[in-house]
């Protein structure tokens, strides 16, 4: 199983409440009657801004009609949604949007991401990462390094008892790009190729050559799709450019995207000679 996620209990917890609601057809204003809640607070729990108490949602539980193992799994979930992630210790850093991607990521079973010019924050050494924030108009010098731990602390999911599985297509432009200098690009390709053969199992990089003549993905940015193992939670994706960024879970919208990296995979050297391009880039840099 998956690394347990604050994040994610609350998600599922919220969507297993929503999704009971609208089964039965319970009005909004039966709720709040009931609970005594306005409809504003009511809103705040179904976007997970307000965590309900533990009195408030046995109230509710029971208006919802909910046997007493869904009851004990909901309890559970609250309990742990409770809990708070090693991402909130940066929270001074990081707008809602992204410490909720840090949380989801963390109890995320799989995730398949694509860009375009920069190797994956996922797969990124430190000198790499703060060659890319160093520059930036928005991030302050002394953030640099606290950015920088965390990006390196989000990839010990890929490590450990039960690793996350990373499927990540780049274009043949983010071996080239010389982030940070020679140097520093060189240095990362080494991480890369070593990463990839030391995590077989659960890290597969594809490249995109410049010789593939078309891509849906051409002109994207980020794209992470985030896979959960339990059946009750839905594929999302964290999108992101160069001045906006945040979670997309509109049903047609992630199934547009799966589409357009399914497609974007056939364009895709195989696993094999990804990996020997990347160390002939490597080697250019010698």
């Amino acid at each position: 199983m998956p690394s347990s996620s604050p994040t994610v209990a609350g998600w599922e917890l919220v969507l297993r409440l929503r999704e009971r609601r609208e089964q039965l057809g319970v009005e909004v204003r039966k709720i709040t009657d009931a609970l005594g809640f306005s409809r504003n607070y009511w809103s705040a729990v179904e976007n997970e801004r307000k965590t309900l108490s533990e009195e408030s949602l046995v109230r509710l539980l029971e208006l919802l009609e909910f046997d007493e193992d869904d009851t004990r799994e909901l309890l559970a979930l609250r309990d742990a949604s409770r809990q708070r992630g090693w991402w909130t210790r940066y929270s001074s850093l990081f707008d809602t949007d992204l410490q909720r991607l840090f949380g989801l990521e963390h109890g995320a079973e799989s995730i398949r991401g694509y860009e375009s010019l920069l190797i994956p924050g996922l797969l990124q050494t430190a000198d790499y990462a703060r060659a890319i924030m160093t520059p930036s108009v928005t991030v302050r010098r002394v953030e640099v390094d606290q950015r920088v731990e965390v990006r390196l602390r989000r990839q010990e999911r890929l490590t450990g008892e039960n690793p996350l599985r990373l499927t990540a297509i780049i274009s043949e432009a983010a071996l080239r790009q010389q982030i940070g200098g020679p140097v520093v690009l060189r240095a990362q390709l080494d991480h890369l190729a070593r990463t990839i053969e030391e995590r077989a199992d659960n890290i597969e990089v594809l490249v995109i050559p410049f010789t593939a003549v078309s891509c849906g993905l051409f002109g994207a940015a980020t794209i992470h799709l985030l896979d959960f193992a339990n059946v009750n939670l839905p594929t999302v994706v964290w999108q992101e450019t160069v001045s906006s960024w945040g979670i997309i879970d509109s049903v047609t919208q992630v199934r547009d995207i799966a589409i357009s990296f399914d497609e974007a995979r056939r364009h895709t050297l195989n696993r094999e000679d990804s990996l020997s391009l990347i160390h002939r880039s490597t080697k250019e840099l010698a």
